[in-house]
């Protein structure tokens, strides 16, 4: 069988799982689906110190999620594949239909 093959699947998928199981590495996720960036312009644009962007991208990077690519003296991030920005709104909706259901069951207590 390929048990071996599956074991190394799931154990990329939890990479990937803890990869974006923080909430700064979401906003990153989301500020690079626009367009690529640098570390100082996300710092920048999200509010966040650049120690922890940078932090943060090296989790994203090793994860295969992210790719640098430098740029002069800078280096810009991108995401891998934008099908992750779509895995992140479906997890969104499920939370979103997921409280829905919560304050409708309160409210009917």
């Amino acid at each position: 069988t390929d048990y071996p093959q599956l074991q190394e699947l799931e154990l990329l998928h939890a990479n990937i799982c803890r990869a974006i199981g923080d909430p700064r590495r979401i906003q990153i996720l989301y500020a690079l689906h626009s367009q690529s960036c640098h570390v100082t312009a996300l710092s920048e644009r999200l509010d966040i110190p650049q120690p922890t962007v940078s932090r943060h991208l090296s989790v994203l990077r090793q994860s295969g999620l992210v790719a640098s690519e430098r740029d002069g003296a800078a280096v810009n991030y991108r995401l891998t594949d934008p099908r992750v920005i779509e895995i992140l709104d479906r997890m969104r909706a499920i939370l979103r239909d997921s409280l829905e259901r919560r304050s409708n069951i309160m409210q009917a207590d």
